[in-house]
């Protein structure tokens, strides 16, 4: 009896304990601990093939959730390929062709740059904290770290790839653990983990981002992000078409 009483009162507070925690204030903690008011980023990407694997370079700048900017710096044949956003829109510059295309919200779900993320995952065309529904669904061991596990519904109008996201977040310092994402049928359609906790721009950061679809085996994409700094000078006109053209 005292056995079962103790597990009820452990049940009890646990569930009191998940049910004081604001999920979306655990996302906004999170983004702001991934992102910053403003921030700058030095990334390559390996798309890993059975038969090849692919790598490309890039700089990526934000500010807030509105603004981002990413330009490919290598390999040579597609340096200074660019997508912009700007609050909603989506912009992706093509130099061979010295052509602006503004991507439409059917374009979110495609591939990004021929690797397992899609333009969604990396450009943001949807706000994690804004445009969903959040449930914290648990606290629990998420590869060996204490984790918040939050789903996330999007609002019916928010052009995004997935139907549902469920997220882990790490319980001390509120930064990414792993991410699945699932289709119209909840079936689940790939993965993202973060590792690799490193002191980058003077906060702690997971480096490694590696992205595992399941249905194609053998395939997968890492991001290792290499240099970041946080805060800085950053204003919105920097997030400008002709400016996407330029920047390198």
């Amino acid at each position: 009896m005292k056995h079962l009483t103790t597990t009820f009162l452990v049940l009890l507070f646990t569930a009191i304990h998940i049910q004081a925690q604001d999920p979306k204030a655990i996302m906004q903690r999170m983004e702001d601990n991934m992102r910053g008011t403003s921030s700058y980023s030095e990334m390559t990407m390996e798309t890993v093939r059975p038969r090849y694997t692919r790598e490309i370079s890039m700089n990526s700048w934000s500010l807030g959730e509105e603004y981002a900017l990413i330009v490919i710096t290598a390999p040579a044949r597609e340096q200074g390929t660019a997508f912009l956003k700007r609050e909603h829109e989506i912009w992706n510059y093509v130099p061979n062709i010295d052509r602006t295309v503004k991507m439409p919200p059917s374009m979110m779900s495609q591939s990004w740059m021929g690797s397992d993320f899609t333009n969604d995952d990396l450009v943001r065309g949807s706000s994690t904290v804004d445009d969903f529904d959040h449930t914290l669904l648990a606290t629990e061991t998420m590869d060996g770290v204490e984790s918040y596990k939050i789903e996330l519904i999007p609002h019916p109008e928010t052009p995004v790839a997935y139907e549902k996201i469920i997220r882990w977040v790490s319980t001390d310092d509120y930064l990414p653990v792993k991410v699945e994402n699932y289709d119209d049928r909840d079936e689940l359609v790939s993965t993202i983990r973060f590792s690799e906790v490193k002191t980058l721009g003077g906060r702690s950061f997971p480096t490694v981002m590696e992205m595992i679809p399941h249905d194609k085996e053998g395939h997968k994409t890492i991001i290792t992000t290499h240099k970041a700094d946080f805060n800085i000078n950053l204003s919105k006109d920097y997030f400008s078409q002709q400016n996407m053209r330029n920047v390198r």
